[in-house]
């Protein structure tokens, strides 16, 4: 056979199977990700990497799982029944703690988003945080960073995390229950939970990192949020699968910077609605901002997201902890250079 031949049956196979190609291309392209509470604005790149078909686009075949609350997430990836987690940045950091190295490859969130807030029903006399002491406080799940941002609210008030009792209420219709029903005193939660029950008057805000400005003055620094994250061994191992999973959010980022209102009801499932398009709308212009507009996690990160945890563990905080070694921007800047900001 000769060269020429060779090159034509090459270009041949190229244009009948290019999908087939890429897959092969990638170490590991069917994968299942955890995440805890799919539904919340916080999570929003990866529903739209999702539904937009970025994941596929990259040669993915993603598997999707979704759990009450991101401690579950991380426990399914440390169980080995989930290849890489959308869930909290500050898990990388408490894990390394414990001896798991994992490594954030792209961002979602350049702010928390958590509400923190009291129930005006069974708290009609609030005054000031301290007023919590022996209350419920409704959570995602216990030990996610909606419980986190809880109890640093708490310690800043002198509070201690036994001090009030902790109850996993989810992220969608149960827990906006639970707060009408009078089951929890306070939650702190995501949109579209929390402008739901703002707008009914179910719940007054005490503390809101939806704005990234008080998100800063709340933690003292840039507090990175929704990731995706993965074994430090899975970097090494499938480098390629890793580039794919940062280039389908970084992509769904830039959507989201420039989508209205209206892209986003058109996009997402109907379900994350709650049976009201007006609050959701609300939920997402109030989310927007603290969206990431790139993808990249900013410098001074990790050290705010240590000293969050220090502060109310103190296992955390006599620990030494590699804070280059728990994320990673060379992902997302090889996605920026091929999809850059328009």
């Amino acid at each position: 056979m000769t060269q020429r031949r060779h090159l034509l049956i090459a270009a041949g196979s190229s244009l009948l199977a290019p999908t087939v190609l890429r897959a092969q291309a990638l170490e590991k392209p069917q994968l299942t990700l955890a995440v805890g509470g799919k539904n919340l604005l916080y999570y929003l790149p990866l529903t739209i990497a999702e539904q937009l078909g970025y994941f596929k686009a990259e040669g993915l075949d993603l598997k999707i799982v979704d759990f009450a609350g991101g401690s579950q997430a991380l426990r399914a990836l440390v169980g080995g029944s989930a290849d890489v987690v959308s869930g909290a940045f500050e898990h990388t950091v408490n894990m390394q703690t414990k001896g798991q190295r994992l490594r954030a490859i792209v961002l979602m969130g350049r702010a928390p988003q958590i509400v923190l807030g009291v129930n005006p029903k069974t708290m009609p006399g609030y005054k000031t945080v301290a007023d919590l002491k022996g209350k419920k406080i409704g959570v995602t799940a216990p030990g996610s960073s909606t419980n986190v941002m809880a109890n640093f609210v708490l310690a800043k008030a002198g509070l201690k995390p036994s001090d009030v009792s902790i109850i996993g209420v989810g992220a969608g219709s149960g827990a906006v229950a639970a707060m009408r029903s009078g089951q929890v005193d306070a939650m702190s939660n995501l949109d579209p939970v929390i402008s739901l029950l703002t707008r009914s008057n179910d719940l007054k805000i005490i503390s809101d990192t939806r704005i990234v400005a008080e998100a800063d003055k709340v933690f003292g620094g840039p507090m990175p949020a929704a990731c995706l994250y993965v074994p430090q061994a899975f970097v090494d191992k499938h480098p390629r699968t890793v580039q794919a999973l940062a280039t389908a959010i970084v992509r769904a980022n830039q959507w989201i910077q420039k989508a209205g209102a209206g892209d986003i009801i058109k996009t997402v499932p109907e379900t994350y609605l709650l049976g009201d398009r007006a609050v959701y709308i609300d939920a997402f212009l109030a989310a927007k901002g603290a969206l990431s507009p790139d993808g990249l996690f900013p410098e001074k990160g990790p050290d705010t997201a240590f000293r969050a945890l220090a502060s109310i563990d103190p296992e955390v905080a006599k620990a030494t902890v590699d804070l280059k070694a728990v994320y990673s921007n060379d992902f997302v800047k090889a996605a920026l250079a091929k999809y850059p900001a328009k």
